[in-house]
């Protein structure tokens, strides 16, 4: 049956349920219990073991009720209301029962609570409950085994309100219960210490506890904060809602609000990676290189060890003369140069930075630098993927949100492991796997940990991703699984595509892959005949040489199946970063003005020439390896970096960084002495997205607010400040911020909303997405073309962003990449994030509990490969590629097969990167960051 008629059966809705409660009438939504509905109407009950979003239990039985006509007490968490049921509260019965349950309870919690926000402690108040008249009991010892979690059970009730979070919610199924009888006890793994278990510290459980045993352990707990931020976290691209509680300028603790992409939940970077904003490494004074010391890419471990100090390379000055000589190198270099295609300046902008910053950022390189010479981190993460998506359905953006996981019955999750990159994501693909019974299939040369819940994974020979994926359409299209209705009204290019699969039989695709024809089977039709399939795609995709194939070749699947426009559909890439989605819209891409209008096309290019009252480069700029290599040569000379750090995330990084070192002149705006800034002639310190303004889209193309929860340290000014300073004195008339605004130093909404409605003005998707709008409602999805109406969360219903409003699929062929393993380098690298860091860890490398639970580079091996090269678990060893070499720890590891090897590229220790070779996907620009061979010795 075509997709284009399948829809789901009409049911009536159900009514609303009236009842009394206490005499008084209420009205029950459809499924609502006694609890929820009362609350809804200002009546407030007794509960502990309820917390809305887990699953109701009544094991505490605080919330009883009287039921008229039933001979117990009923749990209020439990039950829903029937049509005119009478049901008391205030009768002494229930107050009897209630108090009773709240004083056993309170004789099992120590008499000075370990939290100031203790539930127990305030029911017990409210009832007016004094010292329970039981003996309480002996208390068991705390664990303080964990940096981030302390647990003190002696205060446990057993509400199992942290082991719901754990199980249901965030489906990582460390916490139980251990012992029994007296001894019943909360236990995590088989009864271990919380810090030698499994758990992930994503502070779900802390967070449900409603007596204080399980806290932070930084004693944020018992003190009260000064204030308390609503914000959005600054971390991946989920783009999680959250409060910051402020005490003293500091942050003392991180809580998870029920925003659209998170509902609470927040993973260990959200709720403990935080205070790297408070580092002693902050930049707290803008320097400049001494003169006559030389920029040198081995005084980047120098620094790093500790054995030469930043005051050797550089020395403080005021924020006028840093500007001012910032400003002058770079008005040298362009106008001692042609301007355009063969201007000497380039600039990178930031996917941590806002939107506003984004877009300013690009528009100083366009209209000040006079060339198109501007990009960012997205051009190493997701190029292909967009590209892909451009050409073929007119939007680089995911067609559903992450939460239609709800509505799939199958989703194909490949080159992605969201447990580590994006934990809060895969809570809710766990979940739409555990509770709504969706069929998962992982497709990753790695066995990550999504991989138990998959009924198949695809462990697939890396750099393969193209083969596999032709057998799974070869196959749909021979046995006549496609959806020819959709594919007739939608669809351009069917045939070329049939032609180009025809001969990708599973049994011949199976030999490059190395999956079974008959998995390659059964998962095709398993995708093709799902009511609804959603697919997610991270880097392990489009870190690629052939990346845009690889993502070419997901859009087919989708397109020739109809799986897309409806919920529980589509094509998702994860965003990587927290605004790489905003970045790119914003245009800070060097072939894309903003929302994506090509630098090429004249009509689109004019607009903005009159918006900006300057001539406009026609010609696409460099690309981030691009830029590197001609600053290598000399092509580039001069450079503005704002928040990037190419000499840890470029490939072929030893290059890199000699690149960077050759300029003439380098500009970096950053809140650390990153490793890029240690190459710097000039260092202005800038503000982290915790203490400013600015809105920031997610991977589901919503648009947040985030706002300041501390002043920046020192002299350290605001990005949108520094970036308007710069134009200044380049010759830019801009007046956003203004002398009302202050000097720069404290966030400043006006500038910020002054930028956003220019912004907005040029980018159709935030046509009804004002400042004031924002403000109000803290996120919107986008396009959002109407004021006065939500946005768009799924998109592509009736017609693709293209011409013709027809989608256009490119065949691809099996092509091996330049990195092949041999007898030199018999082994295959692959690089990517681990859990605690994010990105090149400049910001989770300073964030104390994040380096404690994850201090040190490790090489995942596989166990055979070990004995092989007689090597043992926590050696050191030497790792050497084609392109570079460097040292790490040796970790054994089932998640990688035989011949393959893992490196995270956060530690500046053994950056990863210099492993990396500089070939580029000839669409995407991207690196081939998956695939590097290399060997593995011991030191």
């Amino acid at each position: 049956m075509s997709h284009l008629h399948k829809k789901e059966s009409q049911h009536q809705p159900e009514q609303a349920v009236r009842f009394l409660l206490d005499g008084e009438a209420m009205l029950a939504e459809p499924g609502e219990s006694i609890w929820s509905a009362a609350k809804r109407h200002g009546v407030k009950i007794p509960h502990l073991c309820h917390q809305e979003g887990l699953s109701p239990t009544g094991n505490c039985r605080a919330c009883v009720v009287q039921i008229e006509g039933e001979r117990v007490l009923a749990a209020s968490c439990c039950r829903t209301p029937r049509p005119n049921q009478h049901i008391h509260l205030k009768t002494e019965r229930v107050q009897k029962a209630q108090s009773m349950v709240l004083e056993l309870l309170a004789a099992k919690a120590p008499e000075q609570a370990h939290t100031r926000a203790s539930e127990l402690t305030q029911w017990c108040e409210t009832l007016g409950l004094r010292a329970p008249r039981f003996a309480r009991h002996s208390a068991p010892p705390a664990d303080r085994s964990h940096p981030a979690i302390s647990v003190q059970l002696d205060a446990c009730i057993q509400c199992m309100r942290c082991v719901r979070a754990c199980r249901d919610e965030q489906v990582n199924d460390v916490l139980g219960i251990a012992g029994w009888g007296h001894d019943t006890r909360i236990s995590f793994d088989a009864d271990e210490a919380l810090g030698s278990s499994s758990c992930v510290a994503c502070g779900e459980c802390v967070q449900a506890c409603p007596t204080g045993a399980l806290t932070p352990a930084n004693g944020a707990a018992q003190q009260t904060a000064d204030a308390e931020v609503d914000s959005v976290c600054p971390f991946c691209g989920v783009g999680c809602q959250l409060s910051y509680r402020v005490k003293d300028n500091k942050i003392i603790e991180a809580i998870g609000r029920d925003g659209p992409a998170n509902h609470g939940r927040l993973c260990v970077k959200g709720r403990y990676g935080y205070d790297y904003v408070m580092s002693d490494e902050r930049l707290r004074t803008p320097l400049i290189r001494r003169s006559g010391v030389a920029k040198d890419p081995a005084d980047i471990g120098r620094v790093r060890r500790g054995k030469l100090p930043l005051s050797a390379l550089f020395r403080e000055a005021s924020w006028e003369e840093a500007l001012d000589y910032a400003a002058a190198g770079l008005a040298r270099l362009r106008d001692s140069h042609a301007r355009g295609s063969q201007s000497p300046l380039a600039g990178f902008g930031s996917a941590k930075g806002s939107n506003e910053e984004a877009y300013l950022f690009q528009k100083l390189v366009r209209q000040g630098f006079g060339s198109n010479n501007v990009d960012h981190c997205t051009r190493l993460c997701h190029a292909s993927s967009v590209a892909a998506l451009l050409e073929g359905l007119g939007s680089g953006s995911v067609s559903n949100p992450v939460s239609d996981v709800e509505h799939a019955s199958l989703i194909l999750l490949i080159g992605a492991n969201p447990s580590s990159n994006h934990p809060v994501a895969a809570s809710f693909i766990k979940n739409a796997v555990k509770d709504k019974g969706a069929t998962l299939i992982v497709a990753d040369p790695r066995r990550a940990p999504m991989a138990r819940f998959a009924t198949h994974h695809l462990a697939f020979r890396p750099d393969t991703d193209v083969a596999l994926l032709n057998a799974l359409l070869h196959v749909i299209i021979a046995e006549g699984l496609t959806d020819p209705d959709f594919i007739a009204a939608r669809v351009k290019g069917y045939e070329a595509l049939k032609a180009a699969v025809a001969e990708c039989t599973p049994e011949r695709m199976s030999e490059i892959c190395g999956i079974a024809p008959e998995v390659l089977r059964d998962v095709a039709r398993r995708y093709a005949r799902a009511p609804s399939a959603m697919i997610f795609w991270g880097m392990g995709v489009s870190q690629h040489v052939h990346g845009t194939d690889n993502a070419r070749c997901l859009i087919a699947l989708a397109m020739i199946t109809g799986q897309i426009g409806r919920p529980g559909t589509g094509l998702h890439p994860l965003r990587g970063q927290n605004n790489v989605q905003g970045a790119s819209d914003a245009g800070l891409i060097p072939m894309m003005l903003p929302n994506y209008q090509r630098v090429v096309r004249e009509d689109l290019r004019q607009h903005f020439e009159a918006l900006w009252a300057t001539p406009l480069d026609p010609q696409p700029g460099l690309t981030v390896v691009e830029v590197i290599h001609a600053a290598y040569e000399g092509r580039i000379k001069g450079m503005f970096i704002e928040g990037e750090n190419p000499a840890m995330s470029d490939p072929d990084l030893d290059h890199a960084r000699t690149g960077l070192a050759r300029l003439e002149h380098l500009v970096v705006q950053d809140i650390f002495a990153t490793e890029t800034a240690l190459l710097a002639d000039v260092i202005l310190p800038a503000s982290a997205q915790l203490e400013k303004w600015g809105s920031y889209t997610n991977t589901d193309r919503l648009i947040q607010l985030g706002r300041p929860a501390l002043q920046p340290p020192g002299q350290a000014r605001q990005d949108l400040w520094i970036i308007e300073q710069l134009a200044r004195r380049i010759g830019l008339g801009w007046n956003y911020w203004r002398d009302e605004d202050g000097p720069g130093h404290q966030a400043a909404e006006a500038p910020v909303a002054r930028v956003f409605e220019e912004m907005r003005s040029v980018m159709a998707p935030l046509a009804g997405v004002s400042w004031s709008r924002l403000l109000r409602e803290e996120a919107v999805v986008t396009p959002a073309p109407l004021a006065d109406a939500p946005g768009q969360s799924i998109i592509f219903e009736q017609s693709f962003m293209t011409t013709d409003g027809r989608a256009q699929l490119v065949p691809a062929s099996f092509m091996p990449g330049p990195e092949q393993p041999d007898l030199d380098y018999p082994l295959v690298l692959s690089t990517g994030r681990v859990l605690e860091h994010w990105h090149t860890g400049a910001m989770t490398r300073r964030a104390e509990m994040l380096d404690a639970l994850s201090p040190t580079p490790l090489l995942h091996i596989h166990g055979e490969d070990a004995a092989a090269l007689r090597l043992h678990e926590g050696q050191d060893i030497r790792i050497r590629s084609r392109h570079g070499e460097l040292q790490a720890q040796l970790q054994i590891s089932p998640e990688v097969r035989p011949g393959q090897v893992f490196l995270p590229f956060c530690y500046w220790e053994a950056a990863a990167n210099v492993l990396t070779g500089s070939a580029l996907d000839p669409a995407g620009k991207i690196p081939g960051f998956k695939v590097t061979a290399v060997q593995v010795a011991a030191l």
